[in-house]
């Protein structure tokens, strides 16, 4: 909070060491895979995945478009860079119940932190949620249906809990900030 500022939390897509270090490996394997003597085959794969792949990456941290925000109105979920304003949602505090930090497993012992948000049962439904949706996320991760579809992967952009729960505490008094077991 900055003088007499409402401790608003807001962060940005931008440059962190795992979109650095993405966007640094997909250089390499791009360059590499334009080097002379390179199969045709490992061309026509690798350079969609790794330069379409890094340019995305970069792109992402480039747009500095506001990923997470937490102010009077409620909670604003960033979406997704390329479909920005198909994928953002805005959930009022009326319909917040709580907020769910937790992480999903994406093999070889590695995790993706998420920022979920509980809400009321009787809370419209948001964009992509869906019985089929809510069928698959049932078995993909480990927090309950409702908080999954109203969640948003830490990616590209940092969490910081500190600030998180100090504004949850200014705008929404009792409203929990808590952390999922472990998957």
């Amino acid at each position: 909070m900055i003088g007499d500022a409402l401790p608003v939390y807001q962060a940005r897509y931008g440059w962190d060491r795992k979109t650095i270090a993405v966007v640094t490996i997909s250089v390499i394997f791009t360059t590499m895979l334009l080097l002379p003597g390179v199969p045709l085959l490992a061309r026509v794969l690798g350079l969609p995945l790794f330069g379409a792949g890094g340019l995305f990456m970069a792109y992402t941290a480039l747009s500095r478009k506001v990923a997470f925000r937490v102010d009077a109105t409620g909670v604003l979920l960033g979406g997704n860079p390329a479909r920005y304003r198909a994928t953002t949602v805005h959930v009022p505090w009326g319909d917040i119940t709580g907020f769910v930090l937790w992480r999903q497993s994406v093999g070889g012992g590695a995790t993706l932190p998420y920022i979920g948000i509980a809400r009321h049962a009787d809370a419209p439904a948001l964009p992509g949620d869906r019985p089929m949706a809510r069928a698959a996320v049932n078995w993909l991760v480990p927090v309950p249906a409702e908080v999954a579809m109203c969640s948003r992967a830490v990616n590209g952009w940092h969490l910081d809990v500190d600030q998180l729960t100090a504004a949850v505490a200014y705008f929404a008094p009792g409203v929990p900030v808590r952390h999922h077991p472990r998957p």
